[in-house]
């Protein structure tokens, strides 16, 4: 891989979440795996999952791009951001090292 990596943040809709996921949210998250998930077999990610923050489970992808905007444009189209209830942040690694 080359080109430059980026820190994708899936904001939950609560401090509580996963804990008190409803059916609708549990059913989003689904979707918002697969779809990370097709982002990384494509190799477009190098490592996505939950993040166990004591102040409240957030989501992390790193994610190498061209640009912030590309990211941010893989953001916008994922399920958990469309549904509204979720928020995302992006920021960019100037020096992030990675093994081959």
């Amino acid at each position: 891989m080359s080109g430059n990596h980026f820190v994708y943040k899936l904001i939950p809709p609560r401090p509580t979440f996963p804990q008190d996921a409803s059916d609708a949210e549990t059913a989003v998250m689904e979707q918002h795996f697969g779809y990370w998930r097709a982002l990384f077999d494509q190799g477009n990610v190098v490592v996505y999952g939950p993040v166990a923050d004591p102040s409240g489970t957030w989501g992390l992808a790193v994610v190498e791009a061209d640009t912030d905007q590309e990211v941010r444009a893989l953001g916008t189209a994922d399920p958990a951001v469309r549904s509204k209830a979720f928020s995302f942040e992006v920021y960019a690694m100037p020096t992030a090292l990675v093994r081959q």
